[in-house]
């Protein structure tokens, strides 16, 4: 059975320790720091098997070389950029299988918020990095919207009782936004307060799942009527295209 376990780095980070019940083969996806999870495989007695890195930015990839002076392991990271460590270079549609787990893991490419971006599925579990967001999605640093809304519809083409583990605790101020593009949408408001809650409690707000997104996440509902209404009031002007009202929302969200 896939155990998924949240480890909190920097200020709003996480990265996420894969291991399995039975074999406690274990997994380290995006370890931006190493010592957090020196010390949850310490205190849990557990060896790295595998580290996986969704993209190149240093919040996700500084921790690599620390671990590998522990742990002899494959680093596997996105075809498209240069990262230090990563020694087995992966893309779509690829499959990795990692010696003792026994899940196997699919490779999309989700380029939008870095050019190489990848994501990891297995078990209905996506490891999703910056791409998509609980209750949003990444900046644009180097794509265009139209790649980034590509990226997004592969992913939530996935089962919707997927549990998603992007990398950041963002999902309160996403909120904030989503319920300001749609005020009437009461799933949005039934989340803010059940993540205020968790927030409270010094919880993590994660994983989400799909189908919690479908229905308040504004960057996955730009089809919908009532999000292009919002999305052409604040940009004053009629937009035609699915990807013109997702270049709006997401320039509407970096400037909130």
């Amino acid at each position: 059975m896939l155990q998924v376990k949240a480890i909190p780095i920097f200020d709003d980070n996480y990265c996420w320790l894969l291991s399995d019940k039975k074999t406690k083969t274990v997994i380290v996806v995006d370890p931006g720091e190493a010592t957090p999870v020196l010390s949850v495989l310490s205190q849990q007695q557990h060896t790295l098997s595998a580290i996986f890195i969704t993209h190149r930015h240093r919040d996700h990839v500084a921790g690599i070389g620390a671990l590998l002076e522990y742990f002899n392991v494959p680093v596997y990271g996105p075809k498209q950029e240069d990262i230090t460590g990563v020694n087995h270079k992966v893309k779509e549609q690829d499959e990795i299988t990692i010696t003792g787990f026994p899940h196997k893991f699919k490779v999309f490419d989700v380029p939008g918020h870095t050019r190489g971006h990848v994501a990891y599925y297995t078990e209905n579990s996506l490891f999703c990095g910056d791409t998509l967001f609980s209750g949003g999605c990444g900046r644009l640093s180097e794509s265009t919207p139209a790649q980034m809304l590509t990226s997004i519809k592969k992913l939530i083409r996935l089962p919707a009782d997927t549990n998603m583990y992007c990398a950041h605790e963002y999902t309160a101020d996403n909120l904030i936004f989503a319920a300001t593009v749609e005020s009437e949408n009461v799933e949005i408001q039934k989340r803010i307060k059940t993540v205020a809650r968790l927030r409270a409690a010094q919880l993590p707000t994660l994983p989400s799942t799909l189908q919690v997104e479908l229905e308040t996440n504004p960057f996955v509902r730009c089809h919908t009527p009532i999000v292009k209404a919002a999305a052409e009031r604040y940009a004053n002007r009629v937009l035609k295209t699915e990807v013109a009202v997702f270049s709006v929302i997401r320039h509407w969200k970096d400037v909130f």
